[in-house]
């Protein structure tokens, strides 16, 4: 008698790996793939540069998510860019935002849905969002915010393109990165977009001695 194999389907294909993560004292559980490296396709890499960067919950994220936590939702909505696991996003709507998890690639939305259902973010929407086909009736929100996406040169003007274009007159867009070379880029692409920025004082994730220290870009319209 021939044995079958289970295949696992969703999510679950990649053989996720738990992890524990505090923001502000809050407590989620993530689940994230154990090998980033393993989930490289050469023919995707070759097409459109893809590589799964949104697989790791990155320093940047959780920096972003940390001055999220700290902030009143108000009845305002929110939109995370190139989002990945979506670790601020989640963090969002738990603080009660109305919030859109947005990436580019549909393996991590399924990662975006399947840990926002296990973290009390089931209100979570989720956006296949390509930042050089933006949809006409993509909508404005009060705030705007990615968390380490500026890999490429020209990805700070496409990312400055997207906040121009969906932020509300008095949002804020956040964009948080771990001093990559190209985010040297990210200021006069956003001045150039007719927007004010200010970068803040750089920081680690709470409880991190090692490592980066991560800018958090605020974006604003000028008033």
């Amino acid at each position: 008698m021939r044995r079958w194999r289970a295949v696992r389907m969703g999510y679950e294909r990649f053989a996720p790996v738990e992890r524990a993560i505090e923001i502000n004292g809050d407590r989620y559980t993530f689940w994230q793939p154990p090998d980033l490296d393993a989930l490289i396709d050469v023919e995707a890499f070759e097409r459109d540069e893809r590589i799964p960067y949104w697989a790791n919950v990155w320093e940047s994220a959780l920096v972003l998510a940390e001055e999220i936590a700290g902030m009143e939702p108000g009845g305002r909505s929110l939109i995370e860019l190139g989002c990945g696991l979506a670790l601020p996003a989640i963090v969002a709507c738990r603080r009660g935002f109305r919030a859109v998890a947005s990436d580019y690639e549909d393996d991590a939305l399924e990662g975006v849905r399947y840990n926002a259902n296990r973290n009390g973010a089931e209100g979570l929407e989720t956006l296949l969002l390509d930042w050089r086909r933006l949809p006409d009736d993509l909508p404005m929100f009060d705030l705007v915010v990615a968390a380490d996406v500026l890999y490429e040169k020209h990805h700070a003007e496409a990312l400055a393109a997207v906040v121009a274009r969906t932020l509300t007159p008095n949002g804020t867009a956040l964009v948080a990165d771990p001093g990559r070379a190209r985010a040297v880029n990210f200021e006069p692409a956003i001045r150039a977009a007719g927007l004010g920025i200010v970068k803040q004082q750089p920081r680690r994730p709470h409880g991190i001695t090692t490592g980066p220290e991560i800018d958090i870009y605020r974006v604003t319209h000028p008033r």
